[in-house]
């Protein structure tokens, strides 16, 4: 899968501030908690996304991307691959769309690079968000 080299991946979390978390979960020892907090200690802003929780650590949790309060930099996404189109179509059509879509480790969605990489958002597939900051800004 590719990985940017690490001199433009070091620009994109310099650049980041706002990160949308798409099946947030605080629940202990989930993947996305550790990632989540991990991103909220790294001095991020963390918009949790879930349709059906109201609250991720300690958070407001916002059904879906077009909830959001406002612009993100990035939407890390813990949803299983056959989702993933139907958030790159949600981000597609949000008012400032974001540098980045990031899906998680195990996740890779050539339909969700598609209707992204032409538009110029930055796709990362099957990478840690937290292993590649933590190597390059820890």
């Amino acid at each position: 899968m590719f990985l940017p080299k690490d001199s433009e991946l070091s620009a994109l979390f310099a650049g980041v501030k706002t990160i949308a978390v798409v099946g947030a979960n605080d629940r202990p020892g989930r993947p996305v908690d550790m990632v989540g907090r991990y991103l909220m200690d790294a001095g991020f802003t963390v918009l949790p996304v879930h349709p059906k929780r109201q609250t991720v650590w300690g958070l407001p949790a916002h059904p879906s991307l077009a909830d959001l309060p406002g612009p993100v930099d990035m939407v890390n996404l813990f949803r299983a691959a056959e989702h993933c189109p139907a958030h790159a179509r949600e981000t597609l059509a949000l008012p400032r769309r974001p540098r980045c879509f990031w899906m998680q480790s195990g996740i890779a969605s050539p339909e969700a690079r598609a209707l992204l990489d032409p538009v110029g958002i930055l796709v990362i597939e099957n990478h840690c968000l937290m292993v590649e900051h933590r190597r390059l800004c820890g």
